[in-house]
């Protein structure tokens, strides 16, 4: 019996990345994800541990704060998705479980999501055609996030910067169902003749 070997695939097999000057969509396959739940009675002290390791405040509502080369995004009351670059070998999950024991639960998310980042003058439009959050720079800026869907898929959306630069993570089995409704959305701004 021959020998199988597991062997990584992008999370997008069946899509071609977005490279325009009015919008680039493209999935983030280089990172370790987290998610953090505080214990019962330990909210505080999961705070004051991640303030002291990574030098940021968890947030207690919708958005997203980075420090120390990871992002903290908050997905629920008491409980945050963590994202870095994975790098040589960084894994969240055996980090946080050394460092966070008995404050709170940690889940690996590496392979079970995935981040896509949308970005250029046209993301505000091409994401308005399915995300139900209202866009607009007053009403959603760098550091705000929201738990929403996009065509019907459950996602984590955050805003980056200005430019705008949104990142989207949902999960992995939706990942080609979410590339081809954000393939259609932004038709439209990648015509051929620009």
């Amino acid at each position: 019996m021959a020998e199988q070997a597991l062997v990584a695939n992008s999370a997008l097999l069946h899509s071609a990345p977005i490279a325009h000057k009015s919008i680039t969509v493209a999935a983030r396959e280089t990172l370790t994800m987290a998610s953090i739940g505080a214990s019962l009675g330990k909210s505080e002290a999961l705070k004051a541990a991640i303030r002291n390791a990574y030098g940021v405040a968890l947030p207690d509502k919708p958005g997203r704060v980075e420090g120390n080369g990871i992002a903290f995004v908050w997905a629920g009351p008491d409980q945050w998705l963590a994202v870095a670059e994975r790098g040589t070998s960084r894994d969240l999950e055996t980090e946080f479980k050394a460092a966070l024991m008995g404050l709170a639960s940690v889940v690996d998310h590496s392979d079970g999501r995935v981040v896509i980042r949308i970005s250029g003058p046209r993301a505000r439009d091409v994401l308005a055609k399915g995300v139900p959050v209202d866009l607009d720079p007053r009403a959603f800026r760098p550091g705000d996030a929201a738990i929403t869907h996009a065509s019907h898929i459950g996602v984590i959306l955050w805003q980056l910067d200005d430019a705008p630069t949104y990142e989207v993570a949902l999960f992995r089995s939706y990942a080609d169902s979410f590339a081809h409704w954000i393939d259609e959305a932004a038709t439209e701004f990648v015509s051929v003749r620009d």
